[in-house]
């Protein structure tokens, strides 16, 4: 039996409906959009989010 991922939203999420959430699973980092739970979601490395997560603070 497998677990299901946990998702969380950030505490910076803007509260209008525009968030993103974060799991992780099997080492991997799992991403998804909160207003479509059970569509696809992306799946990155540790070093792949924190990539992502540079680039983003760049982009403010």
């Amino acid at each position: 039996m497998t677990d299901s991922p946990r998702w969380f939203k950030s505490s910076y999420s803007n509260n209008g409906g525009n968030c993103v959430e974060v799991a992780t699973a099997h080492g991997e980092v799992l991403i998804r959009d909160s207003k479509n739970p059970g569509g696809s979601h992306l799946s990155l490395t540790r070093n792949g989010f924190a990539g992502l997560v540079v680039l983003a603070r760049h982009q403010r």
